[in-house]
This record gives structure tokens, sequence and C-alpha cells, in this order.
């Protein structure tokens, strides 16, 4: 499945000239195949709707107030980053997309509910998201800690349980092994509490390469390789090559939101702009100017996009993807 040689197309000299550039927002490139994309990103985020939607617990069900909150969190919009990684892959693969949409729902409850827990007062104390107030500010704080806890439930339900996924258990023990790893202190929390303590600290940039590779990294790894988990049949190179991809996009994704914090508006990203800078974290503009972060996430760019070489045309969604993620604005 899948062997031979690199599409005409992309390339690692491909990378964008710069980052926080005037494309647009909606994913739209060059002539046919831009506004193509741009339709193909609309399409992955309305199914993601849909299908949160439909897995989340209904408002007229106890604890009414809780469910509330966690549709308040899960569908107030969103770019759906990972799970658009998760259908991008499953093309990659060649599977359907419905037999990877429970685990894009389950990959995108914890990223809902970290997002939840950050916007908390013992943590970033944030009072916007997405244009909206926050979980807390919405409710309060003790539904805005038990949104979290039961989105991390519900995700982990889902992976276990959920029909539209493959039936095999050894798939079902992967994908919930890939997510909790991605999930706790070997990633995405491990991360978080290295954040929280690095406030007024002077730190290497391989430090906070090595926080933003579990902070943001380690979620967005799982969706490339859960996608892939759905094709046990995939070979191991190809297997390899994904987590190749997975790694420099994970860390570029981090670095550029540290540059919209710096270069972007309020009314574009829907929260507080120089937010980072305020507490005193440690992020690549601070330590190294925007002009060298841009660098990076351009090397980023190029490096995952080789990894991509053993792959066919199958693969144009996820470099298409890169291109998108790195060129966006919000």
């Amino acid at each position: 499945m899948i062997e031979g040689a690199r599409v005409a197309g992309t390339s690692a000299a491909d990378a964008p000239a710069s980052v926080i550039s005037s494309a647009s927002d909606s994913g739209e490139g060059d002539g046919a195949a831009g506004a193509a994309f741009a339709v193909q990103l609309k399409s992955w985020q309305v199914r993601m709707e849909h299908a949160l939607a439909a897995r989340l617990p209904p408002t007229d069900t106890e604890p009414t107030r809780l469910h509330a909150a966690m549709r308040h969190s899960v569908l107030g919009g969103g770019k759906r980053v990972r799970p658009m990684l998760v259908f991008a892959t499953a093309r990659a693969v060649e599977i359907g997309e419905a037999q990877v949409e429970a685990a894009a729902c389950a990959i995108e409850l914890v990223h809902a509910y970290s997002l939840v827990h950050d916007d908390l007062p013992a943590m970033d104390d944030d009072d916007l998201r997405r244009g909206r107030p926050t979980c807390h500010k919405a409710f309060d704080e003790g539904t805005a800690v038990l949104v979290g806890d039961a989105l991390q439930s519900l995700a982990f339900q889902l992976l276990a349980s959920d029909p539209a996924l493959p039936a095999d258990p050894a798939v079902r023990v992967r994908l919930i092994k890939l997510l909790a790893e991605a999930s706790g202190v070997s990633g995405m929390t491990g991360g978080q509490a290295i954040d929280i303590a690095a406030p007024g600290r002077q730190l290497a940039v391989a430090e906070i390469e090595g926080m933003y590779a579990r902070k943001t990294g380690a979620l967005i790894r799982a969706s490339v390789l859960m996608a892939a988990a759905c094709a046990p049949e995939l070979a191991a190179h190809l297997r390899a090559a994904l987590a190749a991809f997975a790694a420099p996009i994970g860390l570029a994704f981090q670095i550029q939101d540290d540059l919209l914090d710096v270069l972007g508006d309020r009314a574009t990203l829907g929260k507080a702009t120089q937010a980072d800078h305020a507490r005193g974290k440690p992020t690549h503009p601070a330590l190294l100017g925007v002009a060298a972060s841009q660098q990076r996430v351009r090397a980023l760019h190029a490096e995952a996009l080789t990894a991509l070489a053993p792959f066919a045309a199958s693969a144009a969604p996820l470099r298409d993807l890169a291109d998108w993620l790195l060129a966006r604005s919000y």
C-alpha cells in the first residue's frame, strides 16, 4: 500500500517564504487546487461539529448544567486541527474517514478539556476562548474543572466502545495507549507542568522545544498515529514516516502560536494577545526574536514534508494541511 516514488509538487524546498503570511485563513492557495483544499477543510470542520454534537451528552439530561458546559466548551468553533490531521492521515493510508471519526472526536475532546483547564484562574486565567467567554466565566470554576474531567473520560469511552471504530481489540488498545501517552505525564500534561513552572526562568531553546514537544506536539503526533493505527496492515516504514512528519509539525505549530501571540490581533485570534510576555513565559520569539522563530518554523516545515517522501499522491492532503497550519493567522 502506498509504496513508491515521491509525487511532484510540494517538496522540502517549497517551504513558505514567511510565516504569518497573507495566505487566506480558510486555506485558499493558488488556483483550483487551493480552492479545493479550502472546501475540504470546511467539510472536515463541519463533519466534526456534527460528530462531536452527536457524541456529547444532551443538555436535557442530568446533570444538565455540566452537560451544557461540556457542549459550550467543545462546540464553540475552533480550527479542529487535530481532527483534520486524523482525516488527512486516513487519506494517506487509504482508509475511509468514517473509520477514524470517533478517534478524531476522542482527540478533540482531550484537546478541549486541556483548554478548559488552561483557561482557569489557577493556570492562564483567560476570559476569552474563540471569541466567547471561557467555561469558568460562562459557568463557574467548579463546573469547569468537572467539564475537563468529563471530557477526558468521554474520550477514552469512545475509543473503547464507539461502534464506528475498527472492531479489532488490538486496534482499540493501541488507540487508547496512544492517546493516554499523548495526554499524560510524558505528553500534554507533563508539558503543561513544565510550562507553569517556567515563567521567570531562563530556558535554553532545547528546553523550550522539549516542553513544546510534550505540551502541543504529543497530541498532534497522536492525531497522525491514531489514524495510522486504524490501518493495522500499514507497513512499518510508512508508519515511521508519518511519525517523522508529525513531530516537526507539532513543534512548528506551537512556535507559530508564539508568533501569533506577538504579531496577531485579538479580534482575529478570539483571545488576548501578548499574554505570554505578560506572564513572563519563555518562548521562541522572546528568546530568539521573531525572524529567527519564523526561520525555525520554515525549517521544521521542510523537515516534515521531506518525511512524507515514501508516500504517493494520497499524502497530498497532509502536505496541504502542513502548508495551511503554518500560514494561518489564528
